[in-house]
């Protein structure tokens, strides 16, 4: 027996040693490494969401709820080409800028799980298991891209640093189900793509597709798009006929499918429309142009001089200029540039993803460091390396596709999540040289601080809570005030309006998607740009005098008004005119046309059934 002890000590010891390094060798693969990551990801942020208990299973941003309304409307038999929000503004109701590409997957959850749970249940499991699906596609693309500019070191730090982010940022949490995770997803695949040192076409075939369908789910990352293919055309001068099989694929891929998903989700009535917010007549001629005209300067023109190919890119530019002048001018400026000037006082200012720079350092300066300081450092690490020939030509790939989403967030906050991705690949390469030189001069304690430093100010978390624990100590002299009344725009706060016949309601923008999502009621505002009549009306019925106020109420078909002192807007109105109806509501002052309904325990907002003269 003493004998067979040792014996069976060491095979397990072996056994051990076996397992350790079959798990070494899957992590020097892309692909295993990937699930690995990814499993271990879903997990945290699993345990996470739902470690403090019950939560709703749809994200907090406005859009995850429109996104569920959209979606009933499309199980519930609304057309595939119809975008129109009937229960949502004045009129007819308001024409929705997003893509059914990104409703369809998640319809076909909420039925597939509609089989075996009952209704609530299948949404629930559906928003849970759609988010966290894009985890591994992005990932994979962030893996992949690390692995062509550092190795196997730089695809194990992107892969750490992309966890960082998806975990921090939430918008791959369970509930987030607006496009802007694939847009995430979309804009690292094109990355890596672009990577491919051997230039395979394969690559520009899926990074042709995977920029039109960018487009075709959302504006937001139509700079990214431009850039790209400038990227792409530049790459081609540059190289000549080396190059001109991937250039080719590209714009092939793009074109055709450009035109694939115009021809799928755009009605025949609309397909000369133009509009600058979702794809359209505008984008899609631009795209297809563009990419038919790369095609055949690659097919024709791969084989002139350089100087020769810097002319007929010049040529292709103009081109396009010129389609862009004559199809769609509107779409070189701002969209939201046509904006009620009232609107962009009380609502745009206030929406924290619109906000510029300089808005942000007035309303939230704690918070810069982590919007923008990883991706001016990338940016400032690309011209650097690139100034000092280090792998020049992925450094100033990564610098164009970096300049523009870090110049798109001084604009837009939102930009600044596709920058701080992007950052994570030039800054992986700066951290491997980094930590080699501390490695090389162990006791250097200078290197080792500076791969400290570095690895921090590379992380957008690290910003956030450094960004926090300042404005800690800035304001610790102030006081917070702890309620524990319901939000406005809760079920519970909203439960008043359940029993009720379904009519309109005027109530503030912000819980304009929580009465479509809880009740059958029709609502004036919520916070879209192309519902600028409700919210206009919403406002006007708020600032007017009370008998001027039910003109607008008894003109516009209002059944219930709803008023939340506490919502940021509904209170700014009433401190800029202190006649107006809001102001005198919370003053107590009742008009008599007005009837209180009963309200909802421990409830901020109070909702008034409209007495027109009839009752």
């Amino acid at each position: 027996m003493n004998a067979v002890q040792p014996i069976a000590k060491a095979q397990s010891a072996s056994a051990g040693i076996g397992f350790i390094g079959r798990i070494r060798q899957l992590l020097t693969r892309l692909l295993p490494s990937a699930l690995i990551y990814t499993i271990i990801l879903i997990g945290i942020i699993t345990v996470m969401k739902y470690a403090g208990g019950p939560v709703d299973y749809v994200g907090p941003d406005n859009d995850d709820g429109m996104r569920l309304v959209e979606i009933r409307d499309f199980l519930n038999g609304q057309g595939w080409f119809d975008l129109m929000q009937y229960r949502l503004g004045l009129g007819e109701g308001t024409l929705m800028h997003w893509s059914r590409l990104i409703d369809l997957p998640i319809a076909i959850l909420i039925r597939l799980f509609g089989l075996f749970l009952g209704h609530d249940a299948a949404e629930a499991a559906a928003l849970v298991v759609w988010p966290l699906s894009l985890v591994f596609p992005a990932m994979l693309a962030m893996g992949l891209a690390g692995q062509r500019v550092g190795g196997l070191a730089g695809m194990h730090l992107s892969f750490c640093l992309a966890g960082m982010a998806i975990y921090t940022g939430n918008r791959f949490a369970p509930g987030a189900i607006d496009h802007h995770n694939v847009q995430l997803a979309l804009v690292a695949t094109m990355t890596a793509m672009l990577l491919d040192e051997k230039q395979r076409a394969w690559n520009y075939v899926a990074a042709g597709a995977v920029a039109a369908l960018a487009i075709a789910i959302g504006a937001e990352t139509t700079p990214f798009v431009a850039i790209y293919c400038l990227v792409v055309a530049l790459l081609w001068v540059w190289g000549g006929e080396p190059f001109a099989a991937a250039t080719k694929a590209f714009g092939l891929s793009l074109a055709v499918t450009i035109s694939i998903f115009f021809f799928a989700t755009i009605p025949p009535h609309q397909y000369s429309v133009v509009t600058c917010d979702n794809l359209s007549l505008g984008f899609y001629s631009l795209a297809a142009i563009g990419g038919g005209l790369l095609l055949v300067s690659a097919a024709f023109a791969s084989r002139l001089r350089r100087g020769l190919r810097v002319a007929v890119l010049a040529a292709v530019a103009a081109i396009i200029f010129g389609s862009a002048m004559v199809i769609a001018p509107q779409c070189l400026r701002n969209p939201l540039a046509d904006l009620d000037p009232m609107l962009v006082e009380l609502w745009l200012r206030n929406v924290s993803e619109a906000q510029s720079i300089l808005a942000l350092s007035r309303t939230d300066p704690f918070s810069i460091g982590a919007f923008y300081a990883p991706g001016l450092f990338a940016i400032t690490v690309c011209i650097f390396r690139s100034v000092q020939g280090d792998r020049v030509q992925v450094h100033l790939v990564l610098l164009a596709l970096l300049s523009v989403s870090w110049a798109v967030a001084l604009v837009q906050v939102r930009g600044a999540v596709f920058a701080n991705l992007l950052s994570i690949l030039p800054l992986a390469l700066l951290i491997i040289d980094v930590r080699r030189m501390s490695n090389g001069d162990s006791e250097n304690a200078a290197a080792a601080l500076v791969y400290i430093v570095t690895v921090l100010a590379s992380v957008p978390a690290v910003w956030a809570v450094g960004g926090a624990l300042v404005e800690m100590q800035v304001n610790k002299t102030k006081n917070t005030v702890d309620t524990d009344s319901l939000p406005c725009s809760s079920k519970q706060a909203l439960a008043p309006l359940v029993d009720l016949p379904a009519g309109l309601i005027s109530a503030p923008s912000e819980m304009g998607v929580p009465i479509l999502r809880y009740t059958a009621n029709r609502v004036l505002s919520a916070p879209y740009h192309r519902n600028q009549g409700g919210m206009l009306t919403e406002m006007h019925i708020g600032l007017a005098e009370p008998q001027e106020a039910e003109a607008f109420l008894r003109g516009t078909g209002v059944t219930v008004l709803a008023f939340c002192p506490d919502d940021p807007q509904t209170s700014e109105i009433a401190r800029l005119k202190p006649d107006g109806l809001y102001a005198q509501l919370g003053k107590g002052n009742i008009p008599p046309y007005l009837d209180p309904l009963p309200k909802a325990a421990d409830s901020g907002v109070q909702f008034f059934r409209y007495r027109t003269t009839l009752d």
